[in-house]
């Protein structure tokens, strides 16, 4: 199943990534996963979260360059050695993990990692054809 996750273009100043947790916060949308990568000048904010419709017009009307990108939440064995397996089936198949970042669960007897694939489609047959669980977008946000 694939996820939509808010990719939000930052610039590389103070204050910045607290002016996108106050508008969404404001909006009463949950962050459930994020990842924030950067440079010297900029950043890329990615976000899961509760509200995607929500969240991307709050932010877009408060000036923001705000993208949509597919990702996938897949269920990870919590155990040493479970996302070794994940991710050396994902090599044998010939796909190539972009990026990834876990997300916060509550329970303790999986992790849920977000997934970009460079080839989402057969990541996600792979993924079922194996019976390892991913979940949808309106599930996620109710984790």
């Amino acid at each position: 199943m694939k996820c939509d996750q808010l990719s939000i273009f930052l610039e590389n100043r103070a204050g910045r990534l607290a002016e996108v947790t106050r508008l969404l916060s404001e909006a009463k949308v949950n962050i459930r996963a994020l990842s924030l990568a950067d440079t010297s000048d900029f950043g890329i904010l990615r976000l899961i979260v509760s509200d995607f419709d929500k969240a991307q017009k709050t932010l877009k009307d408060a000036g923001f360059t705000v993208g949509k990108t597919t990702v996938v939440a897949v269920v990870v064995d919590d155990h040493p050695g479970g996302l070794h397996a994940l991710l050396e089936m994902l090599r044998n198949a010939s796909i190539n993990v972009e990026y990834m970042y876990a997300f916060v669960q509550q329970t303790g007897n999986n992790a849920v990692i977000i997934f970009r694939f460079d080839r989402t489609d057969q990541a996600i047959e792979l993924l079922a054809e194996n019976n390892i669980q991913t979940i949808p977008s309106e599930e996620l946000s109710k984790l």
